[in-house]
């Protein structure tokens, strides 16, 4: 039976992800982790600093952990306003665990990566699994970075860690935490307060996006593939549709005709600029079987009926 620990247990990602894990397996062997002193899950809730080493080994051995999920990270709008904390939080981390699995202290790692990665050489159609990667921001560098990390501890120390590089993550259960695809979670917040919506980014700005769900099935189907299938041993391209603020204000305006936005770009623009506007994602659906359920429609649906 596996036993799970998930490190940046309290944002976006790692909140959904604790939810269905919750579901599906023995509650009692998932252990959840992150800086905060306490968790908003009745799971077992440990305060854990993930640049520690030394914490995070006694903790995999005292609860015999078998399979991390390394989720902690600055994203890529707040990093730029302290870049070395970014580099120093994203990097170091992300060594720690997998100096876990070099140790064979755990068997099996999951760590996003994110189109970060990509920059302003690679194609903005399509991007390819292997684009020219040259990323403008710290997150980004730090992505690309764990990338290569990621496959020299697979290809060198045999370390099972496996990822995807996610596209923007629409989710309803945490507010936004610093990213440039924010907008397209806060533009819902606005709309169910009938509020005027301020968006950062310029209304055609095109940016790949996935809805939670989704991000989340796709974390499960690759962590439980056969290892021989995988052929990526860096990070697979993801995506499922992608949207820029007038298609999504366009959606949204068709339900409530008085919604307005006010577009008001600010540093993030050049950093949405860098990114692709659509991503190509084969290799993920021919080595385990990717596919996205949620389009935008089904989006839009699932975010106001939550939120409401």
């Amino acid at each position: 039976m596996s036993r799970i620990l998930i490190i940046g247990s309290e944002g976006q990602l790692g909140s959904e992800l604790s939810s269905f894990f919750s579901k599906i397996m023995d509650p009692s062997n998932i252990f959840l982790s992150d800086i905060k002193d306490e968790s908003s899950s009745i799971l077992t809730y440990n305060k854990l600093d993930a640049l520690s080493y030394n914490e995070l080994k006694t903790f995999v051995k005292s609860y015999r952990i078998s399979h991390i999920y390394h989720l902690a990270a600055i994203l890529s709008a707040k990093g730029e306003t302290n870049p070395m904390k970014t580099w120093n939080l994203n990097m170091n981390s992300l060594l720690n665990v997998l100096e876990l699995g070099k140790n064979k202290l755990i068997d099996k790692i999951f760590w996003p990566s994110s189109i970060s990665v990509f920059g302003i050489n690679s194609e903005k159609v399509n991007t390819r699994q292997n684009s020219v990667k040259d990323p403008t921001t710290v997150y980004g560098i730090s992505k690309l970075a764990g990338e290569r990390w990621c496959e020299y501890y697979n290809m060198v120390y045999n370390v099972d860690v496996r990822s995807v590089r996610f596209p923007g993550i629409i989710s309803s259960n945490t507010l936004p935490g610093g990213g440039t695809t924010d907008y397209a979670v806060e533009i819902f917040h606005s709309f169910i307060k009938n509020e005027d919506f301020k968006c950062f980014l310029s209304e055609n700005t095109m940016l790949p996006m996935i809805y939670i769900d989704d991000a989340i099935e796709s974390i499960w189907k690759l962590m439980n593939s056969d290892k021989q299938n995988l052929t990526i041993k860096s990070s697979y391209n993801i995506s499922a549709f992608s949207i820029s603020p007038k298609i999504i204000f366009d959606e949204l305006k068709k339900i409530n005709s008085d919604f307005k936005i006010i577009y008001s770009p600010d540093k993030r623009q050049s950093i949405a600029d860098s990114w692709p506007d659509t991503v190509e994602d084969s290799q993920a659906r021919k080595d385990w079987n990717w596919k996205e359920k949620f389009s935008l429609k089904q989006t839009i649906k699932e975010m106001l009926r939550k939120l409401n």
